[in-house]
Parts: C-alpha cells; structure tokens; sequence
C-alpha cells in the first residue's frame, strides 16, 4: 500500500506551507495516507518539500526503499547583491548548500516548480542524472474563480500588488509598482489606483508614496488568505513585482480569478501569464544586479490590460482552467512519487 511521508519546510529552505496544505488535501481526497515521520517503517515515498537537516532520518527512510523526491522552487540570491548582515548571508549561503546536496547525493527524483527552476539549478549546481519534471504550483479552481464577492471599482482601475513582505530587496517591487501606476495615470490619461497587499512599514510607504504624490494608494496591510479571492475579483490588474519567481502563487491565484497579470519577464513569470492571461515585458536592465528596470513598456502594457480588460480576464481564466488547477498538479506529484 502507498503511504507518503511529507517532510515540511524549514525556514529559509524553500517550500510553501500552502504547497503542504494542498498537497495533503489532494492525498485526503484520494484515499492516500501521510505521515510526517521519516521512520514510519511503512511510508514508500517521501516528499521533501525544499529542504530539511533531517539528513540521517532522510537516509535511513532511502536506507528502507523508500522513493526520494525533492520539490525545488529557487534558491536565495538577494544576499550577492545587497548589503546584508553577515550571519543572514552565511545562512542564505549554508541553506542553498544544504537544497544542493538533497538534490544530488540523496533525492531519487526532482520536481522543479518551473522550468526558470529547473535551469537555474542546473546553471548553479550542475545538471542531474536522474528523473526531473517541471510541474507547476496548482489552484482549487472552485475556491478562486471569478464567482464570488468582490466588486472592480466602475470610476477607476485598480492596480493590485500582493506580496507577503515587501522589504529589502523586494521594496523595489513596490517602488515599480508606483512608477508603473503613476505612468499610467499621468501618460496614458488613465484614472487608477494601486492597492498594496502585505507588510509594509511605514518608512516604505512614505517613500513609495513620495515618488507620486498624486497616486492613490489603499494600504491593506497583512490580510487572510481566505480574503485574496475577492480583493483579485476586486482589482483591474495584478502587477507581479517578485524578481527571478520560481512560480508565484499570487500570479497563479490572480489568473484563476479571472484577473490578468503585468510582469518583467524574470523568473517564471513567461511560463505562466500565457495565451492573452496577460503582458511580460523585457526588464531592459540587469535584474539579476537589481539594475533599475525600465518602465514605459510596462506601464504600456498594464494600459492594454485596462483598456482591453474584458478579453484579458477571460484569457486569464482560461489559461488557469488549462494548466494550474489543483488536481492537475497533484496528479503530476502523484505520478513520480508512486509510479
């Protein structure tokens, strides 16, 4: 009989708690039981969602049969290009060493959650030998969708941001954010409004805010994951601001729900806002250096969305209902960690 044991993520070793959470709904769903103790004498495969140091455990479980499978999204990279404390960058450095070593001395197979993954890890750690698949994070397709609460303002377009921590080295996501609305509204002619999902502190916000005075900006804070369907069914646009994504869940929610993206094309972002979901543009500096990025492109293409929203939202819809549905990609996890 199957029995998987998943191996959750730690801190700053990749993985996604929601990842988990799906995933072990799916297995619910099909009848197929979990547990999360590598020495459960009966568990056939494991699943290491990004990493763990559980390392003796891991190899005692391959020690028994059991069928090694490691999840990568990406790997730490902000701490080569931007001042950061000294232990934080040992440990971004430490943690990346640690995924390397799962994925070449002990995983039997590896599922990227990209092909941008995929080849990253390949550039950095060398190809592998062993089976490899790409397989995208999912949706429940039912819980966002574009039924349900939240009302798109009639006298102006919303311009969505969601990122759980806009700091750092991902402020510059919300500095582009504000550039990119305030073209559009001063250039283009077009009334908008940028709503910002996340943790922010008040001196990010002052800044942002001080590079177009005359933006509206709503400030909602943290927010449930239960409230992100309707404030995606509430906004005109989703601008994704996370560079060099492995494959950001607040794209692919976004999409489910009927609301298109706008994007750099970093990361995974060309893999997944496809067949009209959608606008990536060229970043048109070195975003691996964090190079400020070009912003006329952009802010043109979130004006195409606005102006051509209808299309657009129904192509993003679509394109979720053709490949990230939750059941498409646990069937996909599914099929390396037991056939």
């Amino acid at each position: 009989m199957t029995k998987i044991c998943l191996v959750p993520k730690l801190d700053g070793l990749g993985g996604m708690v929601s990842f988990e959470a799906k995933f072990i709904h799916g297995l619910d769903a099909r009848g197929i039981p979990h547990t999360f103790n590598l020495d459960d004498p009966e568990i056939t495969a494991v699943l290491v969602i990004g990493g763990t140091r559980h390392l003796r455990a891991l190899r005692r479980a391959k020690g028994r049969g059991a069928r090694i499978v490691q999840r990568l999204n990406g790997m730490n990279w902000l701490h080569k290009v931007e001042k950061t404390p000294l232990r934080a960058a040992w440990r971004a450095s430490a943690n990346n060493a640690l995924l390397a070593f799962i994925r070449r001395r002990l995983a039997d197979r590896i599922v990227y959650q990209s092909a941008f993954s995929q080849s990253w890890w390949d550039r950095e750690y060398g190809p592998l030998n062993k089976p490899t698949q790409v397989t995208h994070n999912g949706v429940d397709l039912q819980r966002y969708s574009p039924d349900g609460p939240g009302d798109r303002p009639a006298d102006r377009c919303r311009i969505l941001l969601v990122e759980g921590h806009l700091t750092g080295g991902y402020a510059r996501g919300l500095e582009t954010a504000v550039r990119m609305a305030s073209a559009v509204q001063t250039d283009r002619k077009l009334p908008v409004e940028l709503m910002v999902v996340g943790d922010v502190s008040a001196e990010i916000r002052s800044r942002a805010q001080s590079l177009a005075p005359d933006l509206p900006i709503i400030w909602q804070g943290v927010v449930p994951r239960d409230a992100i369907p309707a404030l995606d069914r509430a906004a005109h646009v989703l601008f994704s601001a996370d560079l060099n994504a492995a494959c950001p869940n607040s794209v692919i929610e976004a999409l489910a729900c009927g609301l298109p993206v706008v994007a750099y094309d970093t990361g995974a972002l060309a893999e997944l806002v496809r067949d009209g979901a959608g606008e990536v543009v060229p970043y048109g500096a070195d975003y691996w250096r964090l190079e400020d990025p070009v912003i006329p492109p952009l802010a043109a293409a979130c004006a195409r969305i606005l102006q051509e929203n209808p299309a657009y939202r129904l192509a993003a819809r679509q394109r979720a209902e053709a490949a990230l549905g939750l059941d498409a990609m646990v069937e996909a996890y599914l099929k390396t960690l037991v056939d």
